[in-house]
């Protein structure tokens, strides 16, 4: 449900609430009603809170995230989170692509930190000279190009898709600025047989 759809229907909610004084009904029945109706407007102003500054939906167009995510997916994205925490090795993110201005935001998964040195060779990411162990990559997205050794600069990191061989991410575009993020993926809410929270 869209923002502007949410604050119609709540203002309708409210509407009811105020008519509700003038039906001829008991007062028992108008209690009733009325508590259903103040509920619901509560629950509708708490969720038009969290759409608009905190929590927002993300459709997954392309298959980039597989197998972790797939298209058609619809996942809510934390937008307040890294205001508390630093952004961690693992999590999944949305961003705005820093080559891209116009472009609509993308998704990857953090993989190397700032000030670390990263390599993509023998099919394994190496942070630092140390394999990293990526226990979400099926053996046949295993990355089949080769990458760096590079150092990643201060204030940025390297996101990479999950679908390693079919995925536009840093080791197409370079680092990521940590000024691009938009916030941390942390559920797959849609279609209800793929539900759950994301690792």
């Amino acid at each position: 449900m869209r923002v502007i759809d949410l604050e119609i229907l709540i203002a309708l909610l409210i509407v009811a609430r105020i008519v509700v004084k003038y039906v001829t009904l008991s007062q028992e029945w108008k209690n009733v009603i009325n508590e259903y109706l103040d509920a619901i407007i509560i629950a509708g102003l708490t969720a038009l809170f969290l759409i608009s500054y905190i929590i927002r939906t993300f459709y997954i167009p392309s298959s980039s995230m597989r197998p972790t995510l797939v298209p058609n997916d619809y996942i809510l994205v934390n937008e307040f989170i890294y205001r508390f925490y630093e952004p961690q090795r693992g999590d999944i993110i949305v961003f705005k692509p820093p080559t891209k201005k116009d472009a609509p935001d993308y998704i990857k998964r953090v993989i190397g930190m700032e000030n670390e040195t990263l390599e993509v060779k023998d099919g394994k990411v190496f942070i630092n000279g140390v394999p990293l162990k990526e226990d979400y990559i099926p053996p046949e997205q295993a990355p089949d190009y080769e990458y760096g050794p590079k150092k990643i600069p201060e204030g940025n990191l390297f996101v990479m898709g999950d679908n390693r061989n079919n995925s536009e991410d840093s080791h197409a575009w370079g680092f990521l600025p940590k000024k691009n993020i938009v916030g941390k993926a942390f559920i797959i809410f849609w279609p209800p047989g793929r539900m759950g929270l994301l690792k």
